[in-house]
């Protein structure tokens, strides 16, 4: 709807203004209704331009448009907003299209773009913690939004399998090694080896010189390392694979940091050839090259009132690479395979300055792509307990994805069982994954992504308010209306008239999801598409309240039905783009 009015707003100020630029030229949902369904405040900028009066150049091109095959007449407010009013039979028709095989309210884009998003990124020999859920869940979100929206995706699990780490860790493996234990539980055994042989390191130099020495062994090809090295992947990804079955994602690429050490040494030489990088105390480092405002120079850090260098380590003094390096070969072997338009990195806030450090000296490497492939760091806060703290268990340990997941099933489960006890158990267990798993990603896709969430078992799992398991709630309530209604519930895409106040209300609900979709991709912020659904749900209670469905007759039933098929699919899509299941009864 709102791409057609859109459309010919563009033509009626290309008529006007033939100079005009069109970019700006876009037509959104009024903020109040009172005031019309769609707004565009464009001639205002254009007439700004032409030093015109704002609400003169607005008439002027009414005086080219025509949307009187779907809009009330256009009304100019204010200093020249153009408001739009859509008429129930144009909305009774935009409605009916995806009964008749158009897409779900939304166009695909017309230029796709090629977008990598590298998200989730476990350490390997780690067990993932409740901090995964935030870029797995998201960069999941925001793949399943571009892919829907028509783009090229590729999504890439960067895994930490590299690094110092991996000394410490085979010490661990040669001397302390519960065999018994890694076939239970490997994650668990590698974290228990790994913290063993990191205090004995800290108290004795000498673990500390023997874990560098395993190191040196593995990274010169010695083939008891990368064999120890190898399991150790191989059972991390095991594991990996459990939780990502869990939640429903799929990766296109897991490609580790190993896979870049070939080419480290090289970037090391390019940069330090091209002035970009050069020796500080035996290290190699990146430094600013001075062209940047102080306040936007990632390279440089306020110090007693005045700017210091503050430069990014490539290359450790005993020649060692680090996340600087292998991201820039990283970024190197993405634009050489993919081409990419974009490529989205999905982390935590605390690696802001690493990521603008990363972008600055990439584009100085390669400044023939700065156009070429737009770099996007997003980021996200933390999740906290009650006490505004990082969530931790009683004991202050992390808490574990696995054990997340686990207990918000079996508190779904006791919620389900206590709601419908006759049902069997197998599908209350499956209620109960549904809802569970459902209600862990959509308390972290919910919040703007850049603040601090508390963790509340019984804010997500409930089934009021802004949560997975109301929305879940809302699309099961609506199945049952079809069960009731039987064979009798036959829709009629050419029979809608909407008449009731809230049968419009949910009507033009309906027809702006692909808005929320497209502004949630566009702004790598899914939290619009999670408010939508729960507006959306909310309009839907109201028009149910309000209008009886089974009990009507005729056009009035047929329409009610077919605002509430609608509605269902929405749902699901919608929760669909937000890796979450829906269920026909709950």
């Amino acid at each position: 709807m709102h791409i057609y009015i859109q459309q010919k707003l563009q033509e009626a100020v290309r008529q006007t203004f033939p100079d005009a630029s069109l970019t700006n030229v876009v037509v959104r949902p009024c903020p109040d209704p009172r005031f019309g369904d769609y707004q565009s405040n464009a001639i205002m900028g254009i007439a700004k331009e032409r030093k015109l009066n704002p609400r003169q150049a607005a008439t002027d091109v009414l005086a080219h448009l025509d949307v009187t095959d779907c809009c009330e007449t256009p009304e100019i407010a204010g200093a020249g907003f153009l408001n739009f009013r859509v008429k129930p039979e144009a909305l009774a028709r935009a409605i009916a299209a995806p009964l008749e095989g158009a897409p779900l309210f939304f166009q695909p884009v017309a230029k796709p773009r090629t977008i990598v998003i590298d998200f989730s990124s476990p350490n390997v020999a780690k067990p993932m913690h409740i901090g995964h859920i935030r870029s797995t869940a998201l960069g999941d979100a925001l793949a399943r939004l571009n892919r829907k929206l028509g783009h090229r995706v590729i999504t890439d699990n960067h895994i930490g399998d590299w690094g110092t780490q991996f000394g410490l860790l085979t010490v661990g493996w040669k001397s302390q090694l519960d065999r018994a234990s890694l076939e239970t539980d490997a994650l668990g055994e590698m974290e228990r080896l790994y913290k063993s042989v990191t205090a004995a390191a800290d108290a004795d130099p000498g673990v500390r010189e023997a874990a560098r020495q395993e190191l040196v062994k593995l990274q010169s090809g010695d083939p008891t390392n990368l064999e120890i090295w190898g399991r150790m992947i191989d059972l991390s990804q095991v594991q990996f694979d459990e939780i990502y079955g869990r939640l429903g994602v799929q990766f296109d690429h897991t490609l580790g940091e190993s896979f870049y050490n070939p080419e480290l040494k090289r970037v090391v030489q390019e940069l330090v050839g091209k002035g970009i990088a050069r020796e500080s105390q035996g290290a190699v480092c990146v430094f600013s090259e001075g062209v940047l405002n102080p306040k936007e120079d990632p390279f440089l850090v306020q110090k007693d009132g005045e700017w210091s260098p503050n430069p990014a380590l490539i290359q450790k003094a005993d020649g060692a690479a680090n996340y600087a390096t292998t991201d820039l070969a990283t970024l190197e072997y993405r634009w050489n395979t993919w081409q990419p338009d974009d490529v989205i990195y999905v982390t935590d806030g605390r690696q802001q300055l690493h990521f603008r450090q990363l972008f600055n000296a990439w584009q100085r490497w390669h400044p023939e792509l700065r156009e070429g492939m737009q770099l996007h760091h997003v980021w996200f806060g933390s999740i906290t307990g009650d006490d505004g703290k990082p969530y931790k268990t009683r004991s202050g340990e992390t808490v574990k994805l696995a054990g997340v997941l686990d207990e918000a099933q079996e508190r779904a489960f006791a919620v389900a069982s206590s709601k419908n006890p006759d049902l069997p158990e197998a599908q209350r267990r499956e209620i109960a994954r549904v809802v569970g798993v459902g209600a862990v990603k959509y308390a972290d896709l919910s919040p703007n992504r850049q603040s601090d969430y508390v963790f509340s078992w019984d804010k997500m799992l409930s089934l009021q308010g802004n949560t997975a398991p109301y929305l879940q709630y809302a699309y099961a309530r609506i199945r049952s209306v079809f069960r009731k209604a039987g064979a009798e519930a036959g829709l009629n895409p050419g029979l809608i008239q909407l008449r009731h106040a809230d049968e419009l209300g949910l009507a033009k609900r309906l027809v702006r999801f692909g808005l929320s979709m497209e502004a949630a991709a566009s702004e790598h912020r899914p939290n619009y598409l999670c408010l939508y659904l729960y507006e959306l749900a909310g309009d839907f209670a109201r028009f149910y309240e309000s209008c009886p469905v089974l009990k009507s007759e005729g056009a009035e039933r047929n329409t009610r039905l077919v605002l509430c098929e609608l509605t269902g699919r929405v749902l699901k899509e919608g929760l669909n783009l937000l890796g979450i299941e829906v269920l026909e009864q709950m």
